[in-house]
């Protein structure tokens, strides 16, 4: 049986995750740029790239850390028991270090300057309704899947929303704080200017809180954090008496821990 990963371990796995998402956003768009003049291909080009890379660091880091990448992803996880709130703190941390870190890579690979702080104002009213909506849309998502027991769809569910995000909201779907920390850095197409951000990332937390207040209301399941150690003794009792019930003869099915619960990650 293997052990549990430690906090130190999913940290790392947050910060890695969060760093190739942020390479794969800010890098895609310096590529897009450098391959057509066409706004729209552009923007393709790096929903597409973002989308697929996405959905492949949940399916890589998820198993370690949860692969939430993202503050606003833990904090609502944290509210609904998914992860501790003891976690949090180190989640956030590895998620805006490697979203920082993230950008500068993508920067270097392009030959540009490490840090080259983004001029481009995103700020309007309609970009801030933008973000509320991919915010609340991202969370929604998520904890549908996961209050659901549907953790296998978490991956390709979030890489498709977030691939079709960049194009029916205004603000090409941010929904993250931590990569618009990280965007801040890179005067390139997914670039967003200092001043711009401060408004992105409330509308993105409000958007969260909404996400969260509907997928309550929507799936009213209690999610709880399960210690390891109740976790397997529960299984451990469970296949004991499943063995028992198979050596008497017993008709009746095996039963499932009685732990109404959600594992300690969620895409």
């Amino acid at each position: 049986m293997t052990s549990d990963p430690t906090l130190a371990q999913r940290s790392l796995a947050e910060f890695l995750g969060s760093a190739l998402l942020a390479a794969i956003v800010v890098g895609s768009g310096i590529m897009a740029t450098q391959l057509t003049p066409d706004v729209g291909v552009q923007l393709l080009i790096n929903a597409v790239s973002t989308a697929f890379g996405l959905t492949v660091l949940i399916l890589v880091f998820g198993p370690v850390g949860g692969a939430h990448f993202n503050p606003a992803v833990t904090l609502v996880i944290a509210a609904t028991r998914g992860l501790a709130w003891r976690d949090a703190p180190a989640y956030v941390a590895a998620q805006i270090a490697g979203c920082v870190s993230g950008a500068i890579l993508a920067n270097l690979m392009f030959a540009a300057p490490a840090i080259s702080i983004s001029a481009t104002d995103r700020v309007a009213p309609n970009t801030l309704l933008a973000e509320v909506v991919a915010a609340a849309g991202l969370v929604l998502v998520i904890l549908a899947l996961v209050r659901t027991q549907r953790l296998a769809l978490v991956a390709p569910a979030v890489g498709a929303y977030i691939g079709s995000a960049y194009f029916f909201t205004a603000s090409t779907s941010f929904a993250n704080p931590a990569i618009t920390l990280g965007r801040m850095l890179s005067d390139t197409f997914a670039g967003i200017a200092p001043a711009s951000a401060p408004g992105f990332i409330a509308a993105q937390l409000v958007g969260a809180a909404i996400g969260l207040g509907l997928a309550v209301a929507l799936y009213p399941r209690r999610v709880e954090v399960v210690e390891p150690s109740v976790a397997s003794a529960s299984a451990l009792a469970t296949e004991v008496e499943s063995g028992h019930e198979a050596q008497s003869g017993a008709s009746a099915p095996a039963r499932t821990p009685a732990v109404d619960a959600a594992p300690n990650h969620a895409g």
